[in-house]
């Protein structure tokens, strides 16, 4: 668990929100024991304080490509179903919001859905990654809209991994009024990580905007996450970030 403060200092106002991402490692296809890791990572980020958790890509039902391709529905996640409920509830507990991740059957295929559970336990919002890479095209659909909500006068941008590889994302977010990007990703040892630590704090500092990018630690689905979560202020500088455990 990683965290830090959005503390907009432009606004007197607006008083500081405290963010968090949760490096959480999962198991493919196991929605309720991911679930579980949820619960206790939204207790672990409220008692540092933290009203915002960010958690990885597809964190309810891990990034197992082989099984994601073999498999789609097994990780199929919708609102009001059991693993929603109880990520909800954890969130209704500690009057958190939640960011987490799993595959929404749409009407012309399978996206890759970000969920922004409220600290009512409600989802308060839902957005379909824009950008798929080659892998992905195969099993899954292209969101085609941004997604912004706002908590305590904040506006949070979400974005989902290979999102953020595209300038053009996170600033159609920022011009829209975005204070920060919200950014689920899953990004592996080698080239990935390298890209990683590249994109995020450009994003941050050609925005002038807040950014938080969870990712996973540990490794399933055959690869291993390079981890290295971390909250990015809009000089580009990290606020605070995590290691690769």
């Amino acid at each position: 668990m990683v965290g830090g403060d959005v503390t907009g200092d432009d606004d007197p106002v607006r008083e500081p929100l405290r963010v968090a991402a949760a490096q959480i490692e999962a198991v493919g296809g196991d929605l309720a024991g991911n679930a579980a890791a949820h619960v206790r990572a939204v207790a672990e980020a409220a008692a540092l304080g933290a009203r915002v958790v960010v958690f990885p890509e597809l964190s309810l039902c891990g990034y197992d490509y082989p099984l994601l391709a073999a498999d789609v529905a097994r990780c199929e996640v919708e609102v009001g179903d059991a693993v929603l409920r109880t990520v909800g509830g954890a969130c209704r507990a500690h009057r958190v919001t939640a960011v987490v991740g799993g595959c929404a059957r749409r009407a012309d295929g399978w996206a890759i859905a970000a969920f922004v559970v409220g600290p009512d336990g409600a989802v308060a919002a839902t957005y379909h990654k824009r950008h798929l890479d080659a892998d992905e095209r195969a099993v899954f659909v292209a969101g085609h809209t941004d997604t912004m909500v706002q908590l305590d006068g904040w506006r949070l941008g979400l974005g989902v991994c290979y999102d953020a590889s595209f300038p053009e994302h996170a600033r159609g977010l920022a011009l829209a009024g975005a204070d920060a990007y919200l950014v689920p990703g899953a990004f592996t040892v080698g080239d990935s990580d390298h890209r990683r630590g590249v994109y995020f704090p450009a994003r941050a500092l050609e925005n002038t905007s807040y950014v938080l990018f969870a990712n996973y630690a540990g490794a399933h689905g055959g690869w291993r996450f390079a981890g290295h979560s971390a909250v990015y202020g809009p000089d580009g500088r990290a606020l605070a970030a995590a290691g690769t455990a």
